[in-house]
């Protein structure tokens, strides 16, 4: 009988990138995205991860280039990659590149639902780079995309260590 020869896991590693304006969450438009301040959204983030071991780097910028180096900076120390483009969502075909080139699993997030709201806003040139995009769910966006890319990874380990 063949044993499996055991797998050191680590917990998995989570890269959180906030784009554009979300800085001013809290401030901007509250109806729309409300009144959860970014350092608030980022402590949800933080104890969501932490209570399922997973490790997170979180950054925001409103400068495109400044998320691409991050991109690229983390690129071998990130299992996956939770971004909220915010509006480069729209427009962003080097945001796109740099998540295609890392070849990094990433879930396009976004807090109020790009779905129902102006005809610019559905239209993502970043989602076709990812394995998925959730939106409208507040907070929720952000951990639900940390929980799929927590079964994705371990399920990639998982088949690593079979093969």
């Amino acid at each position: 009988m063949r044993h499996p020869s055991p797998v050191t896991r680590h917990a998995s590693r989570i890269l959180v990138l906030h784009g554009p304006n979300l800085n001013l969450l809290g401030e901007r438009e509250p109806a729309i995205y409300g009144r959860m301040t970014l350092e608030e959204l980022n402590d949800e983030i933080r104890g969501f991860a932490a209570s399922r071991g997973i490790e997170v780097r979180i950054f925001q910028s409103n400068h495109e280039g400044t998320l691409i180096d991050l991109i690229h900076h983390h690129r071998r120390w990130a299992d996956g990659i939770v971004i909220n483009p915010g509006a480069l969502t729209h427009y962003s075909y080097a945001l796109r590149d740099a998540i295609a080139a890392v070849g990094v699993p990433t879930v396009e997030v976004h807090l109020s639902d790009i779905h129902s709201r102006e005809p610019f806003r559905r239209v993502s040139v970043i989602k076709d780079v990812c394995i998925a995009q959730i939106s409208g769910k507040g907070v929720g966006s952000y951990l639900e995309a940390l929980e799929l890319l927590s079964e994705v990874i371990s399920a990639e380990e998982t088949g690593a260590a079979d093969g």
